[in-house]
C-alpha cells in the first residue's frame, strides 16, 4: 500500500487525540475532505485551524493545530503507529473486533515519512499515537523507537508529542519524557468504575494513573539536562465525557487534584459521540456544551486559582449549562459584594468577570500610578467592562456608565 495512502487512514483514527485548541472553542472542520490543500496552500493557511488538509498524491490528511505557550499554533501530522489494537474499548472505532482497514508503520517508515513531510512545509510537529498489538510495553517501545530515530539519526529538533500506553512500564516514560515535547496519557474516564464503562480491559490504577506519576517523579528526581531541551516535556490527559455516566465534578476533582500533585498540565475533555459498529453505538452524544464548560472551569482551577467549592455545581455535580462557571460564580459571590478595583489583592481581581491573569497584571499596576475611576479605563487596559460592571466599584461607587452584560465569553 502506498505511504501516504496509509497515512491517509491512520490519521483518521487519531482524530479524537487531543493536543491543540479544545473542539468546544474552534470552529468546525470543513465539510469537503476531498479536496485536500497542496504543502504550499498548507502553509499559507497558516493560523487556519478549520481548513487544514494536505493533498498528498491524491490521498487527503488532516493536519491539528498544537497551542504552544504564549499562544503560538503549530500544525501537526498527528498519526497512529498502527491502527491495530487488540483492547476492546466500548467506544472506539478500531477497538478489536471491528471491521476495518487495519494500516501499521515500521517506527523507521514513520519517522522518515514525517521528516519528508516535515522539510516539504506541511507539518511542523508530530503526534504520534497507537493502537496495542502485543501489549502496552511492545507498543511503547515502537512509540519510543520512532522517536529515537527522529532525534538521532535524522537529526530532528522540532515538536513531538508521544503517547504513553497503557501498560507502559516505568523506564519507558523516563524514555519519553527524555524524547518528547509533551507527553500523555488518556485516564478517559474519571475512576476505576467509570472506567469499566468505557475500557473493560484498562485497569485505572496500574496502567493509566502510574504513567502519570512516573512523570511526575522524572521531573522531581532526574536531572532535567537528560531531556532532549534540557527541560522536561508537558503531561496532558483525556477524558471521554458522557457514556460512562460521571459528574462534572467527578471530572474537575480529579483533574483539580492531578493538576496540583502531578504536574498535569492540561486536561482534555471530548464530548462523546458514537462511532458505529461499537457497543456505544446506540448511547446519546454528549452535548458539546458541557465539554465546553468543563474546560471554562478546569482553566478557573488552573490559571485562575479558583477552588472546587467556588463553582456552582447543583446537587448531582452538574455545572451550570448555560451559563459560564465564573459568571455563576459572581452572580452568587460578587452581586451582593462587588470587588473595589483599586484594593483588591490579585486573587480577587481574578474572581471579577472580564478580568483574566493578564488584565488583573495590567490592573494592578496602573493602580499604583493612579486611581481607576471609570469603564474606559478598564478597556484600555483590556478588561471586558461590560462583564465585569456589575461586578465591581471604582473608588467605593458602582461604575457610572453600564454597558449591556454579553452572553457568553470563554476564559475570562
Amino acid at each position: 500500500m502506498d505511504a501516504f495512502h496509509k497515512l491517509s487512514l491512520a490519521t483518521c483514527q487519531a482524530n479524537l487525540e487531543a493536543d491543540g485548541e479544545p473542539s468546544a472553542f474552534r470552529p468546525a472542520p470543513a465539510p469537503d475532505r476531498s479536496s485536500g490543500l497542496t504543502a504550499s496552500q498548507v502553509t499559507r493557511r497558516y493560523g487556519d485551524p478549520a481548513s487544514w488538509f494536505a493533498d498528498l498524491d491524491g490521498y487527503t490528511v488532516p493536519l491539528h493545530m498544537a497551542i504552544m505557550p504564549g499562544g503560538h499554533r503549530l500544525p501537526l501530522l498527528k498519526s497512529m503507529l498502527t491502527t491495530a489494537c487488540e483492547r476492546n474499548c466500548l467506544y472506539c472505532g478500531f477497538r478489536a473486533g471491528c471491521d476495518l482497514q487495519r494500516v501499521t508503520f515500521q517506527p523507521d517508515e514513520m519517522a522518515r515519512l514525517f521528516l519528508g513531510l516535515h522539510q516539504r512545509g506541511v507539518a511542523h510537529g508530530l503526534f504520534l499515537s497507537s493502537g496495542i498489538v502485543g501489549g502496552g510495553a511492545r507498543a511503547q517501545d515502537k512509540l519510543i523507537d520512532t522517536a529515537e530515530v527522529l532525534r538521532g539519526k535524522l537529526g530532528y529538533r522540532g515538536y513531538v508529542h508521544l503517547k504513553i500506553m497503557p501498560g507502559a512500564e516505568r523506564d519507558q516514560v523516563v524514555r519519553a519524557m527524555q524524547l518528547a515535547d509533551r507527553v500523555s496519557i488518556n485516564l478517559e474516564a474519571p475512576s476505576p468504575a467509570h472506567l469499566i464503562r468505557l475500557a473493560p480491559l484498562k485497569r485505572f490504577d496500574e496502567e493509566l494513573l502510574a504513567g502519570l506519576r512516573w512523570a511526575e517523579e522524572a521531573r522531581q528526581t532526574l536531572p532535567a539536562s537528560t531531556a532532549c531541551r534540557g527541560c522536561w516535556p508537558s503531561t496532558t490527559t483525556q477524558f471521554v465525557v458522557g457514556p460512562a455516566g460521571e459528574s462534572d465534578l467527578d471530572l474537575l476533582a480529579l483533574t483539580s487534584r492531578l493538576t496540583h500533585h502531578l504536574g498535569l498540565s492540561r486536561a482534555y475533555f471530548e464530548a462523546f459521540g458514537p462511532h458505529p459498529g461499537t457497543p456505544l453505538e446506540a448511547v446519546r452524544p454528549e452535548d458539546p456544551l458541557r465539554a465546553h464548560r468543563l474546560y471554562q472551569a478546569s482553566f478557573l482551577l488552573r490559571d485562575y486559582g479558583f477552588d472546587l467549592e467556588e463553582l456552582a455545581f447543583d446537587p448531582r455535580g452538574s455545572l451550570p449549562r448555560h451559563t459560564d462557571p465564573k459568571l455563576a460564580y459572581a452572580q452568587a459571590a460578587l452581586a451582593a459584594a462587588p470587588v473595589e478595583l483599586n484594593r483588591a489583592p490579585r486573587e480577587l481581581l481574578l474572581r471579577v468577570p472580564g478580568i483574566g491573569p493578564r488584565t488583573a497584571d495590567a490592573l494592578l499596576t496602573a493602580r499604583r500610578q493612579q486611581s481607576l475611576r471609570s469603564l474606559d479605563q478598564l478597556h484600555r487596559l483590556g478588561v471586558i467592562a461590560e462583564r465585569a460592571a456589575p461586578y465591581i466599584t471604582l473608588d467605593g461607587h458602582a461604575p457610572r456608565r453600564q454597558l449591556p452584560l454579553p452572553m457568553e465569553h470563554p476564559t475570562t
